[in-house]
């Protein structure tokens, strides 16, 4: 149920931050990201790398947003979600299984050894979406208005991340019924 939280108050985020920079400053509205931060360590304690990324991450953009009130500091969220996301799967590959390769080991009782060379390449497609993903995230929170930050990242970087798992695992069932055969 926490994880529902998280992910939920995760999607929300761009749409609270939009709309509470309209009646309350970056400081205020830092409890926002402090919440959601300790709702996902809480949701996902057993993730080491997780935390050694999160805490120090966190704790220097909120002192930062605390010290300047920077809007921008609040929009740096979805690049610092990117960041950790990128460090999760790059990490599977060097100590694998990776993340995909787990995540359809789930699907798949006897998961084929043609299946891990693919869903490592597949977890390279996913590293190279959160860098790109992660950059754009960037460059709206320091170069774009509030709108279009809200709009990328609180709605274009969703669909784009569910176009990928979508056609990702359309190919994953072609690939695995063509290795059936």
């Amino acid at each position: 149920m926490l994880r529902v939280v998280v992910l939920v108050a995760s999607l929300l985020y761009p749409l609270a931050v939009y709309l509470g920079l309209r009646h309350f400053d970056a400081r205020s509205l830092v409890l926002v990201l402090v919440l959601i931060a300790g709702l996902r360590i809480l949701s996902d304690k057993h993730s080491a790398l997780n935390h050694w990324l999160w805490v120090p991450l966190f704790a220097i953009l909120v002192f930062w947003i605390l010290l300047s009130n920077s809007d921008t500091g609040l929009k740096l969220y979805p690049v610092f979600m990117n960041a950790s996301f990128f460090a999760m799967f790059a990490w599977s590959l060097r100590h694998p299984p990776s993340v995909i390769e787990r995540l359809a080991r789930l699907q798949y009782a006897d998961f084929p050894e043609h299946g891990s060379r693919y869903t490592a390449k597949v977890t390279k497609v996913w590293c190279a979406f959160f860098v790109v993903n992660g950059s754009l995230s960037l460059a709206t929170a320091l170069w774009a208005s509030d709108e279009l930050w809200a709009l990328y990242n609180g709605l274009i970087a969703y669909l784009l991340m569910g176009i990928l798992f979508g056609g990702e695992w359309l190919v994953r069932q072609r690939v695995m019924r063509l290795a059936d055969e």
